[in-house]
């Protein structure tokens, strides 16, 4: 036997119960299989996102969201998250009810989801989570490799993809592009630009151009230097 409120000074009436309540599991981790290409599609776009946005959003990948405080088993778990309005930290899970939606979430393909009916139940559980933006990106449809659908009235309604800012993100404030010419294929990045000339640099990228930047300038130094020394002579 339980009891319940044995404090006299308790405003709540004393009650007794047959057990102890049983709290619900809200699960971090689970098992799927993820093919290489699949975790370096992932990788890159959440590193891109977290070098850009970490300082006032919070990014996750491959993380559980839950919408239903009372029913563990509503979930979805987005390739990548961010929800805009704090600097970036370390979660286990999201809860909905606890931290808000995420602005945007975005799906990446692979064999396991690939047809249509998965995608409508994915599709059918973002609209519970209530995303802002959903981005969709299959590497091996060369017709609609990219698809978006926007929260409308309370739905997820897919943009026509025949438009001038079709691949534009109001969450992030700038453009989704897909570029070829990676080991992995086709590859999903973001662009200051519509055109999709001026890219957000991966991680490696970046160190890439600093180390090409630096070659310049010391080289630059070696010139002056033997310029002088020509000079003095």
């Amino acid at each position: 036997m339980v009891q319940a409120n044995s404090d006299p000074r308790s405003p709540e009436p004393l009650r007794r119960y047959l057990r102890e309540p049983s709290p619900l599991s809200f699960p971090e981790t689970r098992v799927v299989p993820e093919t290489r290409r699949h975790l370096e599609l992932r990788t890159a776009l959440f590193q891109i996102l977290q070098s850009v946005y970490g300082r006032r959003a919070t990014v996750g990948s491959e993380q559980f969201v839950y919408w239903d405080p009372t029913d563990p088993a509503q979930c979805c778990a987005p390739d990548v998250m961010l929800r805009l309005g704090e600097p970036d930290a370390p979660f286990d899970v999201w809860k909905v009810w606890e931290r808000g939606a995420p602005h945007i979430a975005i799906e990446i393909i692979s064999d396991s989801d690939s047809s249509d009916h998965p995608w409508e139940a994915k599709l059918e559980r973002y609209r519970h989570v209530g995303v802002k933006e959903l981005v969709r990106f299959d590497g091996d449809d060369s017709k609609h490799a990219l698809r978006i659908w926007d929260a409308v009235e309370g739905d997820l309604v897919e943009r026509a993809p025949a438009v001038p800012e079709f691949a534009y993100s109001a969450v992030l404030e700038a453009y989704f592009c897909v570029r070829d010419g990676y080991s992995v294929g086709p590859m999903l990045r973001l662009s200051r630009d519509a055109e999709g000339r001026d890219l957000f640099p991966t991680p490696q990228e970046a160190r890439q151009a600093e180390a090409e930047a630096r070659e310049r300038a010391e080289a630059r130094v070696r010139e002056l230097e033997a310029e002088l020394q020509r000079r003095g002579r």
